[in-house]
């Protein structure tokens, strides 16, 4: 049990240290932008007004955003809060937070991610079950208790269901295959016709801990010139759609 939970408790270390830096570049560029479009815009917005400029329509945008934030930003924060609450709620429905859990396994790098981890902790506690002589459909019913991903739990609880009716483990996961890889289904396989079933689990936990530490080492490599590209974009629009209007009072000035 407490080599489980240390495990466990890595694991999740893990993937998030790994998204501590991304957060860190997201928010930061967010602040600033923020900051740009509430403080700065709105000093400068009366002299683009009164003197007799071109505005680019990029500025344009901007101001048109500056004041919907400035004129109506308690009904964007009541609005946000409204959206969490109500996302927090709609999540307590089984149906809905199933098909959402399911959604993530489509995404690029979080579906991998996913996969790793789920499969790591479930191989490791099926595994060292087995291996301390716990009954197969007993140890099958309480990893699903205690996996916190819904799609995996309801799988397990199904795998239990055809385990006591006589059928074989990874019968029921080859229908399962978008969840289960090929190499989880083909090692259990190999595990319940040789009798070495707990032996290859944790095999595949450790081969599955590796693959996860592997991806969240790139994680941050991977993500962080995609965020930088997406920022540097957006504080240059904010940075462009001030300054240029600023070039045109000095031109003006000038003549």
């Amino acid at each position: 049990l407490a080599a489980e939970i240390k495990k466990k408790y890595e694991l999740k270390s893990k993937v998030n240290s790994a998204l501590i830096y991304p957060l860190i570049i997201l928010f930061a560029t967010l602040g600033v932008t923020g900051a740009l479009i509430l403080f700065v815009l709105p000093k400068i917005l009366p002299v683009f007004t009164s003197l007799n400029i071109q505005i680019p329509i990029t500025t344009k945008i901007l101001i048109a955003f500056s004041n919907i934030l400035n004129n109506y930003y308690i009904f964007i924060i009541l609005g946000a809060v409204a959206v969490i609450i109500f996302w927090i709620m709609l999540l307590k429905i089984s149906s809905v937070r199933y098909i959402y859990t399911r959604s993530i396994f489509f995404i690029p790098i979080a579906g991998k991610v996913s996969l790793d981890y789920n499969m790591a902790n479930m191989t490791r506690t099926l595994g060292l079950l087995l291996k301390s002589g716990v009954k197969i459909v007993e140890a099958i019913s309480s990893t699903a208790d205690t996996t916190t991903n819904v799609v995996y739990k309801k799988a397990l609880n199904e795998v239990a269901e055809e385990v006591k009716k006589g059928y074989s483990i990874y019968s029921h996961l080859e229908k399962r295959g978008a969840i289960f890889p090929t190499t989880v289904i083909r090692m259990i396989q190999i595990g319940e016709k040789t009798g070495n079933l707990d032996a290859n689990l944790l095999y595949l936990s450790e081969f599955y801990e590796n693959e996860l530490n592997e991806k969240i080492k790139n994680l941050s490599n991977t993500l962080e010139p995609i965020l930088m590209i997406v920022m540097g974009h957006l504080v240059g629009f904010v940075a462009v759609s001030i300054i240029t209007p600023i070039y045109e009072v000095t031109q003006n000035l000038h003549r």
